[in-house]
C-alpha cells in the first residue's frame, strides 16, 4: 500500500508554503540586504586601514587607477566611504544617500577597476538598488523617524 498525497494535497501544502512565506515582514529582508551589503564594504574599509598606509596607497596608484582622482584621494574617499556608508545601512539611517554613494563607488570600481568581477559587483549593485529606490524598510532609523515626523504633522 502506498502512502502518496493526492495531487491536490501537494497543491495545497505549495499554497500553504507561499502564503506563510508571504506573511512574513518585508522589514526582515530588507534587514538583512542592509546587513549583507554593509557588511562586504566594512570589511574592505577596514583591508585599507591606516589611512594612508602605503599598501592602500600602492594598490590605488598602481592597481585601482581610477581616472580623475588622484590616488591619495581616491583611496581616503574610498576608504571613508567604506567605513560609514555600511553604519549607516545597519542603523537605517540616511538610508538611501549611504545606498546611492555605494552604488556610486561599484559602478566606478565595475567601470575602471575591475571591470571582470561584474558578478561580484550585481550581488553589490542589487541590494543597493534595492535600498535605494524602496528605502531601509520598518526596521530602520529612518522609518521611525518618518513615522514620528508623519505622526506630529
Amino acid at each position: 500500500m502506498s502512502d502518496h498525497r493526492p495531487a491536490g494535497g501537494v497543491a495545497v501544502a505549495a499554497r500553504s508554503l507561499i502564503e506563510w512565506l508571504e506573511r512574513v515582514p518585508l522589514a526582515l529582508p530588507e534587514l538583512v540586504l542592509r546587513l549583507g551589503v554593509a557588511l562586504a564594504f566594512w570589511r574592505s574599509g577596514l583591508t585599507k586601514l591606516p589611512f594612508g598606509n602605503p599598501t592602500t596607497l600602492t594598490l590605488f596608484s598602481e592597481e585601482y587607477r581610477v581616472p580623475i582622482l588622484p590616488p591619495e584621494l581616491a583611496a581616503y574617499l574610498a576608504t571613508s566611504l567604506e567605513l560609514t556608508c555600511p553604519i549607516l545601512l545597519v542603523l537605517g539611517v540616511l538610508t538611501r544617500p549611504a545606498a546611492a554613494a555605494l552604488l556610486a563607488q561599484t559602478l566606478v570600481i565595475q567601470t575602471f577597476v575591475y571591470p571582470e568581477n561584474y558578478p561580484d559587483h550585481l550581488l553589490w549593485a542589487g541590494p543597493l538598488l534595492y535600498l535605494l529606490l524602496r528605502g531601509p524598510g520598518r526596521w530602520s532609523i529612518d522609518a521611525f523617524i518618518r513615522h514620528r515626523a508623519i505622526g506630529r504633522a
